[in-house]
């Protein structure tokens, strides 16, 4: 129990730590002093010497970013088939038939195979459509919250398990996206097989062990598998241990604890097995599924009800989001009235018409959805004009293959509004008096077409004093708040402009590398640039960023604000001592004389880049106390490492 322990207080030094750099590096937060942060980190690296685990995830780890040309195919040790199902709950009484059983969450995500040996994460494979061959996804695997990089067991094995996303981090995905998920499991899928590594969604996906693959056949006995799964390390899937003989009435119970509306993540159903591996195997498999294990799947409650009709929106991209509504039915003990329709492909299968009989239930007990249309009128027209600027629709073909409706006006207030939200927030460009709600009064009457208009409003003072909810002394206000942003910093604009992946901490970094000169950053840009020398600024971040410039109808928007902004300009304190110019250092541990920004802001003063992570770029380590596995892997690619006196010396040479 004592390493459960240990494992468990490792999880919430990992979320405490995470919830802090979060805070401090997005937000520009502090949620705990240096001192406390340090506390942290060299506790965790305590328990990860004494565990012999180490989280992916893990402050100590900082695992590189790779973009690989193609995912290469590999073949499993042996076949992954499928277990076989049933909607029936007799089933699994008939299936235990006086057996030890383990009865555990069927997890809807991404099947996935990790290899390991010595002691180290090796491998991972997806499942692949056949169960045979799959693909090589350890890129993105090595970026997940909780997968295991060291494990105590120095064996060679395998752990098969799922990728998958939890609904908190589902709903916080979507509601960012222009075209969100329709599930998790979609997320999983997508991430994980994405040839760039740096894909930020793939560091919120998690990975739940449900089956120990040993060379060697440690024990016949499941749960002692699972057992091992947990001693090292890794999260396992929720289960259950039915012993022999557990009568009709134990199972049903068994089975209604299991409550996907209460649990975290995505699921669509149970597992059972026989706790006895070898009596499992015994039973043989068909060409599908091994007869050692069943499914339970859900049954949907389809509750019959009368659609009403489609509610079209614009989203920021212009892409027209649709909803299908119908009359209030309660469902799973809530209230539902309208589901999303994802593409028209959904739509026009539906055959939908106003009045018509649909059934409708919620996907794995969650999303609301249509199932089916008992009617099939096919009378719904669908919309032609966009419903908020009145532009014609268009139909396009998204990259995925589907076929959605869009609103191609660049000037379409519905668009515009969500754009000039983001710029004039409190932690981008602060214009104080411009909520949605003004925004979209003041886009739709023509006043504000580009970011520059913001600040040429006292051309319709009249009209907006006598606009409802202002008036003399909203419009003053507004005008000294909009006054005020016209002196701004560079990292404000660029953080104001919504580009994806680039926020405040990019703007940050760029605006100090320039010195908060717009004209300095233009013309790096025009030169081709390469932002991914400075700190913590990934390739896809880079692509963002010229996509954005080179955007004809972005620049549309933020060309004509330069006339309006001053520049606060920024002085980079630069060392005299240029003997580490353009070099890339990492730090790590704890050091004497310097907190983790003090250091970074230290190297970067010196002309250098201040790295993350240790790479085969990297040209020097700077070792504090307790440096961790930082250390291990600089001299594994033979890295030039620095204690902090010698650092200083070299400097002061």
């Amino acid at each position: 129990m004592e390493t459960f322990k240990k494992q468990r207080r490792m999880r919430e030094l990992v979320s405490a730590i995470r919830e802090a750099d979060t805070a401090y590096f997005k937000y520009d937060e502090e949620l705990m002093t240096d001192r406390e942060y340090d506390a942290l980190v060299s506790e965790l690296q305590e328990l990860e010497k004494e565990t012999g685990i180490v989280l992916a995830s893990s402050p100590t780890q900082s695992v590189p970013g790779e973009i690989l040309d193609g995912l290469k195919k590999v073949r499993h040790t042996k076949p992954m088939l499928s277990a076989d199902k049933t909607k029936s709950v007799e089933d699994l009484i008939r299936f235990a038939k006086g057996q030890t059983v383990v009865l555990s969450w069927k997890l809807d995500g991404l099947t996935l195979v990790l290899r390991y040996s010595g002691g180290v994460f090796r491998q991972a494979v997806t499942r692949g459509s056949d169960g045979v061959i799959g693909e090589d996804v350890t890129h993105t695997v090595l970026r997940f919250l909780n997968v295991p990089l060291t494990v105590p067991s120095k064996e060679t094995f395998e752990v098969r398990g799922e990728g998958v996303i939890s609904w908190e981090n589902f709903k916080e995905i979507n509601s960012g996206m222009e075209q969100p998920y329709r599930h998790p499991r979609g997320v999983a899928s997508g991430s994980v097989r994405r040839l760039d590594a740096e894909d930020p969604v793939t560091g919120l996906l998690e990975f739940f062990a449900f089956e120990l693959i040993p060379e060697m056949d440690r024990s016949g006995d499941k749960k002692r598998h699972l057992i091992f799964l947990a001693e090292n390390g890794f999260a396992v899937v929720p289960h259950m241990v039915l012993p022999k003989g557990a009568s009709e009435k134990i199972i049903r119970e068994a089975v209604s604890v299991f409550s996907p509306d209460l649990y975290g993540y995505p699921v669509d159903g149970l597992i059972m097995e026989y706790a006895d591996i070898r009596y499992g195997k015994s039973l043989g498999a068909t060409g599908h599924h091994e007869n050692r294990l069943i499914a339970l799947k859900w049954k949907d409650e389809m509750v019959e009800t009368e659609f009403t009709g489609l509610e079209p929106a614009v989203t920021r991209s212009g892409m027209i989001s649709l909803t299908g509504m119908f009359k209030p039915v309660e469902i799973d003990g809530t209230e539902v009235s309208r589901a999303y329709l994802h593409n028209l492909d959904i739509l026009e299968n539906l055959k939908l018409g106003i009045g018509d009989r649909i059934r409708v239930y919620k996907a794995n007990m969650i999303i609301p959805q249509i199932g089916e249309n008992l009617t099939k009128s096919g009378t719904l027209v669908l919309p032609v004009h966009c419903p908020c600027c009145g532009s014609d629709l268009k139909v396009q073909t998204t990259e995925g293959g589907t076929r959605q409706l869009y609103c191609e006006n660049p000037s379409c207030a519905a668009k515009l509004v969500r754009k000039f939200v983001h710029f004039c927030d409190k932690t981008r460009m602060d214009i104080a008096g411009l909520s949605e709600k003004t925004l979209a009064k003041f886009i739709g009457k023509g006043w504000i077409r580009n970011f520059a208009d913001l600040y040429r409003l006292e051309r319709y003072q009249d009209e907006i004093v006598k606009t409802e909810g202002f008036g003399e002394k909203s419009y003053a206000r507004l005008k000294d708040s909009v006054e005020k942003s016209r002196h701004c910093k560079l990292n404000q604009f660029i953080a104001g402009m919504g580009i994806p992946m680039v926020g405040r901490h990019a703007g940050r970094t760029i605006s100090d590398y320039f010195e908060g000169d717009f004209t300095a950053f233009e013309k790096a840009l025009k030169e081709g640039f390469d932002f991914t020398a400075l700190p913590d600024f990934g390739a896809t971040m880079q692509d963002n960023l010229y996509a954005w410039y080179t955007d004809e109808e972005q620049e549309k928007l933020w060309r004509p604000l330069l006339s309006e902004l001053t520049f606060i300009k920024e002085e980079k304190k630069m060392e005299m001592n240029r003997i580490l110019e353009g070099k890339t250092i990492v730090a790590t541990g704890k050091l004497k004389n310097y907190t983790r920004d003090g250091i970074q802001s230290k190297i970067v003063s010196l002309g250098a880049k201040a790295g993350s992570s240790v790479t085969k770029k990297t040209d020097y380590l700077i070792v504090g106390e307790k440096a961790g596995s930082k250390l291990a892997k600089a001299k594994q690619l033979g890295v030039t490492i620095l204690t902090e006196e010698e650092f200083e010396e070299m400097i002061a040479s």
